[in-house]
């Protein structure tokens, strides 16, 4: 294959890989507006998100499976083309039950979009420039989640709603057509289905990202919905492991996988990087519109320098790990994201938007460095043809840590939020001088008037809720130092070696 040819490729997979990616985060910023003109209650508009993530989470490990049975390529234009229909139905969509049942076909078709673009990208590139193609697939990946609700916010703003689906179209039609001129097919292998399997992985995997996207909203356990999914998801996953244990002939994917060190070590890295690599996200857009008031327009502003630096690092890096081990390429990202969130620690209502920028960039460089060497070490000593379910699992890991990230990071934010406002609010009579010299301070207010109390409540939340910001904070920068440790069990990445060849 030429260079021309591996770029049309490269545009080909990572355009899939951007149109899904930003569909796990675009919708976020319209569902105030989509409930309202569906007639949703705020249960029922949550499953717009619940749907889609769910539904990728259970078809994401079955990447391997189909690639063998029907070929890499051909599955890669099935998903591409059901996922450009699905957003189409997504768009057009006239109540709720429409929209989620469309969304359950968009996850379906996009969960395979992410693995089988990094399986594509290792295969086509030669062991030398293996890192170049990880940096450009880790653009791809993290370009979502970054400019997600920005780009749905301005859609949702300038257009409509309908937009956050619409813009797949143009997007999946390159794709599409680039990949069927592109993309070479695979060998096809003879393989079963083992549905048994299929089952205990579905409701293992549906019931935690239900536990865990609905947890926080329902609080948790004392939810008999969430009580149920939790259940349900841990003794459906003990009785795949026990049905997989068996050493069934056709298993739903091969767990010779597991056998290599560094994509276990890897996989593990990866899924507690979700704690501080999406937490931070979920905190940030929550501190400019909620508590500074920026704008939705000025947040995404705000926000785009951390997109930006992790795109900047992950073009550097393939250079670097010519020069570098690349475990200590992955231990300096978690270490600038260490300090880049430290630095929020000391945020307050009066920070400013450079204050807020800076440890931004220190985080998304910081991330640019860890996720290329890692998805490269994970993947560089696995067999050929164990790289499609490798990457199926390890997409499906990535995906549950981002979940997990996003639960923590919420429920810390929200018990805070709530204690904090106790232990404030504790202060709050009539005979804390504080308190009256700060209400003397704002025309026809007092602790007795209607005006004083509104303001003494927006005031408390206001700060309750930043206190609680800095300890979310605090808890994210501990999680960067505590996995400082597990880089050490990655072996190092040998630029000569092939992968091993491993018996089926």
């Amino acid at each position: 294959m030429n260079s021309s040819q591996r770029f049309f490729l490269t545009v080909a997979v990572m355009a899939s890989t951007v149109m899904q990616v930003l569909d796990t985060t675009i919708v976020n910023v319209a569902l105030p507006q989509m409930q309202g003109e569906l007639g949703a209650s705020p249960d029922q508009i949550s499953w717009v998100l619940t749907s889609y993530l769910v539904a990728s989470a259970i078809m994401m490990p079955l990447t391997g499976f189909f690639s063998d049975r029907i070929g890499r390529k051909k599955y890669l234009l099935i998903s591409i083309g059901g996922f450009v229909i699905a957003s189409m139905l997504c768009g057009i969509a006239q109540n709720i039950t429409e929209i989620v049942l469309f969304r359950i076909l968009q996850g379906m078709f996009g969960a395979a979009l992410v693995p089988l673009a990094q399986a594509i990208m290792v295969d086509t590139y030669p062991l030398e420039e293996r890192a170049r193609a990880m940096s450009i697939w880790g653009m791809g990946v993290m370009v979502g989640p970054i400019a997600g609700p920005t780009v749905g916010g301005w859609l949702t703003e300038t257009l409509d709603w309908r937009w956050t689906f619409f813009i797949n179209l143009p997007v999946g039609i390159l794709s599409l057509i680039l990949a069927m001129r592109y993309v070479p097919d695979t060998e096809k292998r003879l393989r079963k289905m083992d549905w048994t399997g299929f089952v205990l992985l579905g409701l293992a995997i549906g019931g935690l990202q239900y536990f865990l996207d609905r947890g926080n909203g329902d609080d948790w356990f004392s939810n008999n919905g969430i009580t149920a999914a939790a259940i349900i998801g841990v003794t459906a996953f003990v009785l795949f492991l026990w049905h997989s244990l068996r050493g069934r002939e056709h298993p739903l994917f091969s767990l010779k996988i597991f056998a290599d060190r560094n994509f276990v070590t890897a996989s593990i890295v990866i899924t507690a990087l979700g704690f501080g690599m999406y937490g931070a996200m979920v905190l940030q857009p929550t501190m400019l519109e909620g508590l500074l008031g920026y704008p939705v327009a000025a947040a995404g502003l705000v926000m785009a320098p951390r997109g930006i630096a992790s795109m900047a690092s992950m073009q550097m890096v393939s250079g670097l790990m010519k020069r570098f081990d690349a475990r200590w390429i992955i231990m300096t990202g978690m270490f600038l994201s260490a300090i880049g969130n430290y630095m929020c620690t000391q945020f307050s209502l009066d920070v400013s938007a450079w204050q807020i920028v800076l440890p931004s960039l220190l985080q998304g460089f910081g991330l640019g460095l860890m996720m290329v060497p890692l998805t490269t070490i994970a993947l560089s000593t696995m067999a050929p043809k164990l790289i499609p379910d490798a990457s199926g699992v390890y997409s499906l890991l990535r995906t549950i840590g981002s979940s997990m990230g996003i639960a923590l990071v919420s429920t810390i934010y929200s018990r805070e939020t709530q204690m904090n406002w106790q232990t404030l609010g504790s202060g709050i009579q009539p005979f804390n001088h504080n308190l009256q010299n700060y209400l003397m301070q704002l025309p026809g207010a007092s602790s007795s008037s209607a005006a004083g109390v509104s303001q003494i409540v927006s005031e408390l939340g206001h700060q309750a809720a930043m206190v609680a910001m800095v300890n979310a904070y605090w808890w994210i920068t501990a999680s960067f130092v505590l996995m400082l440790p597990l880089v050490f069990l990655l072996k190092p990445l040998n630029k000569g070696a092939k992968p091993a060849e491993i018996s089926e």
